[in-house]
């Protein structure tokens, strides 16, 4: 019993000291520990507090500030697309006889600039040419157009100035393709190149409705042409450039820069006369900076291709208030079509209704009354006159007729009635829906007769 009692009492003797040993074991580990992450931290604070800006040009004293001489390479997508391109844009400046009004006071030609020749501004010949809705002022330096019976002619004057790329050399001549409102009225046209060289220009052909028009140069004179990409490929946040002639061709082949802010934006155009909408244009919408003279050079792609030439720019909102980053281009594909025609007939050739016609809702109430039309019938297209011989007149139609379908297609507008119109070809038979006298009534016609630009 006495021996079990002192084994016992040996045994705690020796798990007594083993944990005091352990006890002391740990503290030390810990407060080496301690010391560690105190010098750590206080070297890090050591290192973090004496860190600063070393001079520059310790070697010499204030004010001998020197120009690094390492080179860069600040060659970018985007400026080797404008290398490809640069050489083919060129300022198209229109040139007209310097008018002299008489000062004999013909009443008669004061009433013909108000009133104009058809003595009815809003109404408009399906058909018929219509300029395209700018309101960028595209040609710089432009001036009013005013003319008289007695005006009197004398030497070529500066009207206005645009942009334009050479796109084609063949047979010895050399193609530009620029805005019909660039070259609208002019008596001649000089086309500057990129190195300033002066060479005379001669009008191809234009087409109101898509605002662009074809030059012709002297083959000899051809600096480099441009190729056309398919704009068909394009989505919004591509990079494009826009190259022209901002403000004239002091800025000749000034380059901006942006995206593709939309692929098929609609914009209503104008006839440049009455201001009458015409018709919509399915437009490329971007941010690159369009100015005063950009109108008619080309929008390019990062592969330095054609897709776009530029025509619109939105400079105010219905308010007033200014806008930035809207500039439109008129897509390469609608481009091309355009050109070829023009080429080749030196017009474009579409089908006309043969009648002169007018937005309902421009029509007065009273006027509206004796259409006899539905309450629920407030947009169409109303029928001033119908040419004799007309395809429009020979199917039946007559004055106060109002169209409200082609088709399958709702017309509320002369714009909508020349989209479904320019959407068929000569030859192709349509289906009119009218009111007459407050009945609905159809009708096909036949779409022989043509109109022409």
């Amino acid at each position: 019993m006495d021996e079990n009692n002192n084994n016992q009492e040996q045994q705690n003797a020796r798990e007594t000291k083993k944990s005091h040993k352990s006890l002391w074991k740990t503290a030390a580990v810990a407060f080496v520990s301690a010391i560690l992450g105190v010098g750590i931290a206080f070297a890090g604070f050591t290192h973090m507090g004496t860190s600063s800006v070393p001079d520059t040009n310790s070697s010499s004293g204030p004010g001998t500030t020197q120009v690094s001489d390492k080179k860069v390479d600040t060659s970018s997508t985007m400026s080797k697309a404008y290398n490809k391109v640069d050489n083919a844009v060129v300022s198209v400046v229109n040139l007209q006889k310097q008018k002299q009004t008489s000062t004999d006071g013909d009443l008669s030609s004061i009433f013909g600039d108000l009133f104009g020749d058809s003595g009815d501004s809003n109404s408009a010949e399906d058909g018929t040419t219509g300029g395209t809705n700018r309101t960028d002022g595209s040609d710089s330096n432009s001036n009013s157009n005013s003319s008289s019976s007695n005006s009197k002619n004398s030497q070529l004057e500066e009207y206005s100035e645009g942009s334009g790329v050479i796109y084609a050399k063949q047979n010895g001549k050399g193609y530009i393709v620029t805005n019909n409102h660039v070259v609208s009225g002019s008596d001649s046209l000089e086309i500057i190149l990129k190195d300033g060289t002066k060479v005379t220009g001669k009008l191809v052909g234009t087409d109101a409705t898509t605002d662009l028009a074809v030059i012709e140069i002297d083959g000899n004179k051809v600096p480099a042409t441009a190729t056309f990409g398919n704009s068909d490929n394009l989505t919004p946040g591509d990079a494009v450039i826009a190259i022209g002639s901002p403000l004239g061709s002091q800025y000749a082949t000034s380059v901006t820069q942006g995206i593709i802010s939309a692929t098929n934006r609609t914009v209503e155009t104008q006839d440049q006369n009455t201001g009458q909408t015409t018709g919509e244009a399915t437009v490329l919408q971007t941010d690159a900076a369009i100015n005063p003279g950009n109108s008619g050079g080309p929008l390019v792609d990062s592969a330095g291709q054609i897709i776009g030439i530029n025509s619109m720019k939105l400079a105010s909102n219905t308010d007033g208030t200014s806008v930035e980053g809207m500039g439109f281009a008129i897509p390469s594909n609608e481009v091309v079509k355009i050109i070829n025609e023009l080429v080749k007939n030196g017009k474009v050739t579409r089908p006309s209704l043969g009648i002169r016609v007018v937005d309902l809702n421009q029509v007065s109430d009273e006027s509206q009354n004796t259409l006899k039309l539905p309450k629920d019938v407030t947009q169409g297209v109303l029928v001033y006159s119908a040419e004799n011989d007309s395809v429009a007149k020979k199917a039946g139609l007559k004055k106060n007729d109002v169209i409200v379908k082609v088709d399958s297609k709702d017309i509320s507008s002369v714009a909508d009635l020349h989209n479904a119109l320019y959407s068929h070809k000569v030859g192709d038979t349509i289906t009119l829906q009218y009111y007459r006298s407050g009945k609905l009534q159809s009708v096909k016609v036949h779409l022989t007769q043509k109109t022409t630009e």
